[in-house]
């Protein structure tokens, strides 16, 4: 099954499942979906950050300081924050994503979807994905911070990041 095949649960504003439709044709129709988006950090503190392949469905090539992904249809948050994860990263056996707080994203273009945003430690050695990572490297928040006008982001993990500096104050 590709990408565009998977079957994703279709939401309303408050975030209360109306449908299900495969993620291309989601994408397609801007319906709006669920995502989750966790900051893995190694145990020196650093930031995850890779770039994306040039064969994503969204964002392709574009940078991120996220792991994650879509949640699945009938797949809770927590369960697609796990599974998305240790399936960038390249692992097995991640402790639990710690979720943080939700926020409906808008691209200003007629397309949203919830995000879940979590937090994990990493403390195993990452083989990220060769269908989802191009590039990667664990960054500082001074390094992530000096790239932002430097790198092409993906705009939901921009947002996610400022909201999450925004909540941890």
């Amino acid at each position: 099954m590709s990408a565009a095949d998977e079957i994703l649960d279709i939401v309303d504003e408050h975030d209360q499942v109306i449908g299900q439709s495969p993620r291309g044709e989601a994408y397609a129709r801007g319906l709006r979906h669920r995502c989750v988006f966790i900051e893995a950090r190694d145990t020196a503190g650093r930031v995850f950050v890779h770039r994306r392949t040039a064969t994503k469905l969204v964002f392709p090539s574009l940078y991120d300081m996220f792991v994650g992904g879509v949640v699945g249809a009938g797949e809770s948050y927590d369960d697609a924050a796990l599974r998305e994860a240790e399936e960038e990263l390249g692992v097995c056996g991640l402790p639990r994503p710690t979720f943080l707080f939700k926020f409906l994203y808008h691209d200003g273009a007629g397309q949203s979807w919830w995000s879940a945003v979590y937090e994990v430690r990493c403390e195993l050695p990452v083989r990220p994905q060769v269908e989802e990572v191009a590039w990667h490297d664990f960054l500082t928040d001074e390094e992530v911070v000096s790239r932002l006008g430097e790198w092409e982001w993906v705009p939901d993990g921009l947002a996610a990041w400022e909201k999450l500096r925004l909540h941890r104050g």
